[in-house]
């Protein structure tokens, strides 16, 4: 066992004034992660802290939060990893704080919610649909986002504009795309095809950074624009074609 001090940030809307950090000290085993030593904080020490977590293997993604200055999942931070000096503990920057270590991700899901996270057939099929090993190659890198929200926290473009879906939900259209099975390219092109949309990523890179899951969302949001380019250059044609 060794004592580790715990800088974190503690803010409740509806009794504070303005966000303050507390410290905590607290004796950590060596195997143990920041989601065990917050376990800790609040069982033994303070019952008031607020921070979310649930399935404690880096699936869920509710544990993400800002972890010496880099968002991390705190279920997959080893406190080996940090050093001995204090670790300092925020929510994840640039969403509205609920209480504590918790954010309220309601713009991050409902910019998932725009791109239709879901597969478009135009009929059901009897079975399954079969691809072949290629074509399930190309989704690699992409299925993996587990929606922890910590590439969307860290990108400058929805910092400055909450209508712009975010790395995340761009990874996820472009899943969709590259998706052999599916059969509405055209339609989730449209929705991210605006002023507001796909456009608005500067390629920074600060969410391939942040990603916990090591993916690469701006890869994908260039690949996303490279299919509007090509689709906007089919269609004139099959219009033009339509009407002759």
């Amino acid at each position: 066992m060794a004592i580790h001090a715990f800088e974190i940030f503690r803010y409740n809307p509806s009794t504070d004034k303005q966000p303050y950090y507390q410290t905590y000290e607290i004796d950590v085993k060596p195997s143990w992660t920041v989601i065990d030593c917050l376990n800790e904080i609040r069982s033994r020490h303070d019952s008031t802290l607020a921070y979310r977590r649930s399935c404690r293997g880096g699936i869920c993604g509710s544990c993400a939060m800002n972890i010496n200055r880099k968002n991390r999942l705190a279920c997959e931070t080893m406190i080996a990893m940090l050093g001995k000096k204090a670790i300092t503990l925020k929510p994840l920057p640039h969403f509205e704080i609920i209480r504590d270590l918790v954010v309220d991700l309601t713009c991050f899901f409902r910019a998932i919610e725009r791109i239709q996270p879901f597969t478009h057939a135009d009929k059901k099929p009897d079975q399954g649909i079969i691809q072949s090993p290629a074509e399930r190659k190309n989704l690699d890198g992409l299925y993996e986002c587990i929606f922890c929200g910590a590439c969307t926290s860290a990108c400058p473009s929805f910092w400055y504009n909450d209508r712009y879906p975010g790395p995340a939900a761009l990874l996820k259209a472009f899943k969709f795309v590259a998706d052999s099975r599916d059969q509405a390219e055209g339609e989730r092109l449209q929705s991210i095809n605006t002023g507001d949309g796909v456009w608005q990523c500067h390629t920074i890179f600060n969410c391939v950074e942040a990603c916990p899951k090591g993916l690469n969302p701006t890869d994908a949001i260039q690949k996303l624009k490279r299919r509007i380019f090509s689709h906007q250059w089919r269609c004139p044609k099959k219009k033009a074609h339509e009407h002759t």
